[in-house]
């Protein structure tokens, strides 16, 4: 019996619809956050490693050990066209736990990105290769091949928990998580506030102001706003 989740590749997971998956890929981090009843944001400091980086699909989650990344290439043969991985470790780790080589192999297995809660190297190599990365840092400094982790267990990248199979969503604004059983209900959501702002940047284009659009003026009276004339 063990004691922690640690040694452990769960070689089975559950998907979401791959239809519902595309559908939430075509909306920005910030409208699915805001659909979601503004929950499931990783913290600020998961960046993109180079400009216009963005992914979505179906997480298979990694946890490192600090200043390993043996995990990553057990994770690799789990992968499945249009996954991406998400990786948290044990404690607080900056070192450079992903480059080129490892983005190769993902990429010849359908990865669409990754997702760190720690360092990466090689930036130059993985933008020219087109693979989408999010991390904690950017950090020369490389790893051994000595401690086991775990695959496809629930791991905490950046405060926000991700089971296996949750879609996550990165952009420039951020990373979001949506859990698996909510992915398809969350994309209608996004779907309507997307249309529901269309509208109302038409609005601002006219020169309608928010104090109207959004009806503040009576609140805004009744909390104690005054306009004074001088």
């Amino acid at each position: 019996m063990r004691l922690n989740n640690l040694g452990i590749v769960h070689t089975k997971i559950d998907r979401p619809d791959p239809a519902d998956v595309d559908h939430l890929a075509k909306f920005g981090v910030a409208t699915i956050h805001e659909a979601m009843g503004r929950v499931g944001l990783m913290r600020p400091y998961i960046r993109p490693v180079w400009k216009g980086a963005k992914l979505c699909g179906p997480a298979v989650t990694v946890l490192l050990q600090p200043g390993d990344n043996w995990m990553f290439h057990v994770a690799a043969e789990q992968v499945q066209e249009g996954d991406v991985i998400v990786a948290g470790c044990t404690t607080e780790s900056e070192d450079g736990f992903f480059g080129d080589l490892l983005a190769t192999s993902l990429m010849s297995r359908g990865c669409k990105g990754l997702v760190i809660d720690g360092g990466v190297r090689d930036v130059e190599d993985l933008e020219a290769m087109g693979f989408p990365v999010f991390s904690r840092a950017i950090n020369a400094k490389g790893t051994v091949k000595a401690t086991l982790g775990s695959v496809n267990i629930p791991v905490v990248a950046a405060n926000a928990l991700v089971n296996p199979g949750d879609v996550v969503v990165a952009d420039v604004d951020g990373v979001v998580v949506v859990p698996r059983e909510l992915v398809g209900a969350v994309a209608d959501a996004a779907q309507k506030r997307e249309d529901n702002e269309a509208a109302k940047r038409d609005q601002f284009r006219d020169g309608v102001l928010g104090l109207d659009i959004y009806k503040m003026r009576e609140p805004l009276a009744a909390a104690g706003l005054e306009y004074v004339e001088d």
